[in-house]
């Protein structure tokens, strides 16, 4: 690489703006809540009497591996690296469903429906943030430099 092609460092951009860490730890939360209940139905399928154990089986291992694009998404929000605001708002994006259908619910469901959306709406809007995007070096379109 050129030294115009490179990609310069985030951290010689400045401190890390507030509204990115608020980001990387509600990313960081969504994942290690993931995990955890990947880890709780996954012991639930093994350990209760589930209908179906290959399908509890199945959900627990899935939502511990799902869990992994959030937290590496949050390990990338904190250390400034430019390619984890992708996978941070495909897991907003990918929570808000989530959220819909258990508001639609008519149970103890409610509540956590409320809070899936409402940290998954909080983290979106820290991440598209003017500040945000700077801190992170992402440039809008357009603003390529020019290539000689």
């Amino acid at each position: 690489m050129t030294k115009e092609q490179t990609p310069t460092t985030p951290e010689t951009a400045g401190p890390r703006p507030r509204r990115l860490t608020y980001a990387a730890a509600l990313t960081a939360l969504e994942g290690l809540a993931l995990t955890v209940g990947g880890v709780w139905v996954l012991v639930l399928g093994l350990t209760g009497d589930p209908d179906d154990r290959q399908q509890a089986v199945t959900l627990g291992v899935t939502l511990v591996v799902l869990a992994l694009l959030p937290l590496l998404a949050a390990r990338g929000l904190f250390a400034q690296r430019s390619w984890s605001r992708g996978p941070s708002v495909i897991t907003q994006i990918m929570a808000l469903p989530v959220a819909y259908s258990l508001l639609q619910a008519d149970s103890i469901a409610i509540p956590a429906g409320i809070a899936i959306a409402a940290v998954a709406s909080a983290t979106l809007v820290f991440l598209i943030n003017p500040a945000t995007t700077q801190a992170l070096g992402i440039r809008g379109p357009g603003s390529a430099p020019d290539q000689k």
